[in-house]
């Protein structure tokens, strides 16, 4: 499967204040090259705003095909630490995420900086991040570098209309031939929908076009969120 290195799954990381905000998490995403089976990956989990400052989650990653069983495929545990709330012309946050895979029981962390401003109505997002292997048998490479970025314009709570991109780039000091790096982008759509009791469903999709490690492909995604 060409997109298997892309797991887990591609949702663009904000930095915002959601303290005491806890939410059951589901998200679902595919990887569609011409003339294959469509990759698929559902996901759930549960997340809590800690603090003004700490957002975690821990989550579930399954991996399967149009054509084959879904099955499980890593443990997570993502975390987001904000170092500023405003008091500078943009939000920065650092991201922190702990995979373990289910299959070949090793270890990997994802990290890196998330850059958040606003332009009048419209929230802007780029991040850089790298991940790496923690256990012996995947420990040895070098970080791979990838990124991400998000506008999103705030037209209507229930709506809101942008975009995303996501890449991957290969190791951080010597990167893959372009041929072999990955680049996406498409429209996406956001919105709440507030519910009795202070609850409320969040949501997001997105469709991307591009290429996945160098393979023509394109890519759904879709995440829900209620809060409690």
């Amino acid at each position: 499967m060409a997109a298997a290195a892309a797991d887990p799954g591609y949702y663009v990381v904000t930095a915002y204040d959601n303290a005491g905000v806890a939410a059951a998490d589901f998200r679902y995403w595919t990887v569609r090259p011409p003339g294959e089976p469509t990759a698929i990956w559902p996901e759930a989990g549960f997340c809590y705003g800690v603090s003004s400052r700490w957002y975690t989650e821990v989550f579930a990653s399954w991996i399967g095909a149009s054509d084959q069983a879904t099955r499980l495929s890593s443990w997570n545990w993502q975390n987001e630490f904000l170092l500023t709330q405003g008091e500078s012309p943009f939000d920065l946050a650092v991201h922190a995420m702990l995979v373990r895979d289910a299959d070949r029981g090793t270890w990997e962390i994802e990290y890196g900086p998330v850059l958040q401003t606003d332009v009048g109505r419209t929230q802007l997002n780029a991040n850089v991040f790298f991940d790496r292997g923690l256990s012996s048998a995947n420990s040895d490479r070098p970080a791979r570098m990838k990124y991400q970025w998000q506008v999103k314009y705030r037209w209507k709570r229930l709506l809101n209309v942008g975009a995303q991109g996501f890449g991957e780039l290969g190791p951080w000091n010597d990167w893959w031939p372009q041929a072999q790096r990955s680049h996406r982008a498409g429209p996406a759509a956001f919105g709440t929908w507030d519910m009795p009791g202070g609850h409320a469903i969040l949501y997001q999709a997105a469709w991307l076009w591009g290429s996945v490690y160098g393979s023509r492909a394109s890519m759904f995604s879709m995440r829900l969120q209620y809060t409690f």
